[in-house]
C-alpha cells in the first residue's frame, strides 16, 4: 500500500485494503491509471480529485442504501 502521509484517522482501520481496492476501481472507470507503487505525483490535481469525488459519492451511496434497508 502507498506511503500515507494524511493525519486522517480511518473509524475502520481494516477498511484500508478496501478502500485501495475502491481506489483503483474509481481511477479505472475514469480512465486513470494509477502507479502500483502508491506515487501518484505524476497525476493532476484534477485526475487525483476526481478519483477522490467519486469514492466520496460511491460511500454516500452505499450508507445512504444502508439506512434506507435500517429504517424500512
Amino acid at each position: 500500500m502507498s506511503q500515507n502521509r494524511s493525519s486522517n484517522n480511518l473509524v475502520a482501520p481494516r477498511s484500508s485494503a478496501a478502500l485501495e481496492q475502491l481506489k483503483f476501481e474509481v481511477a479505472q472507470e475514469l480512465g486513470i491509471t494509477l502507479s502500483p507503487d502508491g506515487y501518484q505525483g505524476n497525476k493532476t490535481s484534477y485526475e487525483n480529485g476526481s478519483i477522490g469525488g467519486y469514492i466520496t459519492k460511491r460511500l454516500v451511496t452505499l450508507a445512504e442504501q444502508q439506512l434506507a434497508g435500517q429504517f424500512q
